[in-house]
């Protein structure tokens, strides 16, 4: 998939000491260039709307995702964070989240590529339990992956079309694209 706008390119993501795990760094690196296409589907005035006064706003939910990732990768992983006083951005515009997610994004990746396999397996502290480092990651992607569909249900309810992000939209596709919404389509092989 071409993205409209790709905040680490695929030459950006560095090649992982141990190639079986080659995939967490370009995961990563994708994931977060998804991330940063719904955000910057948003406009500056949208960062307070909310569905529903128990839900989130757009601007809470961004800066979530930014002191969360910091969590993660600094205190479970053990990789080296800026100081949580200095990850959201000085400008509260949706550009400047993007842009500060990008920015936090690309060291991680360097981080893991120095990672060998031991690393990846060693089991480490997650909240209340012990999990492998590789079992951490996957539940980071995972949760990233879990906001990013709340914003895109978001861009829906404000009428904006949502970017694609593993395949075609309602808003977006291409020649080629083949989306599976059919039983037909789920038989091919």
């Amino acid at each position: 998939m071409n993205y409209e706008f790709t905040a680490i390119p695929e030459g950006r993501v560095p090649r992982a000491a141990h190639p079986i795990f080659q995939h967490a760094l370009d995961i990563y690196a994708g994931e977060s260039n998804k991330v940063i296409s719904v955000w910057r589907a948003f406009r500056d005035e949208d960062l307070s709307f909310r569905p529903h006064p128990r839900s989130s706003a757009v601007a809470d939910i961004l800066k979530h995702q930014l002191l969360s990732e910091r969590r993660f990768f600094g205190e479970f992983l053990g990789a080296p964070e800026p100081q949580p006083s200095a990850l959201l951005p000085g400008e509260q515009s949706v550009e400047a989240y993007a842009r500060r997610m990008a920015e936090l994004a690309a060291p991680r990746l360097d981080f893991l590529a120095g990672r060998d396999e031991s690393w990846w397996l060693e089991p480490v502290h997650f909240f209340d339990v012990r999990r492998q480092r590789v079992w951490v990651f996957w539940r980071r992607v995972l949760h990233t992956a879990h906001h990013r569909k709340q914003l895109t249900v978001y861009l829906r309810m404000l009428d904006r079309a949502v970017p694609a992000t593993y395949g075609p939209t309602a808003d977006v596709t291409w020649q080629g694209a083949d989306p599976t919404q059919s039983v037909d389509a789920a038989g091919r092989k």
